[in-house]
């Protein structure tokens, strides 16, 4: 597309607080927030990792913090392995009623929570996320649109006007999703540095082989 022939460059010398290493305190707050779920392709699970060491937790935190500043993305971590789990009641044989299981690695999937944290408080921050997201949103959920549309409609009634609601259900909207808009919308937020950086290699050149018949 002509528009993802712009070259968005996140490189930076300024030292924003968003970029700079990150603590053991964060790395304990994420990790003790964890649940338990399948390893991905390097078979180490959560549970290995709440049982580490004090020392063998501070020198993971090594690791991360060398990844963060070297913005090398470890080609491992770009690989999940996706079981597909036949949805109830459906033909077998075709593909399309199967829901796809992503497994990934769970040393990524505990950086990506550390850097998710300080993402999202940026984004809260600087008033960036739209007042009526409230998904993924610390302090809302859904509810708070659902009574929101509630509230419309009893005052549609009262001022005996009419109210209409448009929803969009998008199929595969995960799938479709624009990996070139996700940065450009880093980039017009004003983000540069490690930040942005790590999420545009984490989305460059993927790799998802299939595992069935276990």
């Amino acid at each position: 597309m002509k528009t993802e022939k712009k070259k968005l460059n996140f490189n930076s010398r300024s030292d924003y607080s968003y970029n700079c290493n990150f603590t053991f305190q964060e790395f304990q707050a994420c990790l003790s927030k964890v649940h338990k779920s399948s390893p991905g392709p390097d078979n180490i699970s959560y549970i290995m990792l709440l049982h580490l060491t004090t020392e063998s937790q501070t020198n993971l935190l090594y690791l991360f913090n060398r990844i963060w500043n070297e913005q090398c993305f470890p080609s491992s971590w770009q690989e999940a392995i996706i079981i597909p789990i036949p949805k109830p009641g459906k033909d077998i044989t075709n593909p399309l009623n199967y829901r796809p299981i992503a497994l990934t690695s769970c040393l990524c999937k505990l950086l990506e929570k550390m850097i998710n944290r300080r993402l999202t408080h940026f984004l809260e921050t600087k008033n960036l996320l739209s007042p009526f997201q409230s998904g993924f949103r610390k302090g809302r959920s859904t509810l708070d649109n659902i009574l929101a549309l509630e509230t419309d409609i009893r005052l549609a009634f009262l001022q005996r006007k009419h109210l209409v609601a448009i929803y969009f259900d998008i199929e595969k909207a995960y799938d479709r999703t624009w990996r070139y808009g996700i940065l450009k919308d880093l980039y017009d937020s004003n983000l540069r540095g490690n930040l942005p950086i790590f999420i545009e290699n984490f989305l460059r050149l993927r790799k998802f082989p299939s595992q069935i018949g276990i």
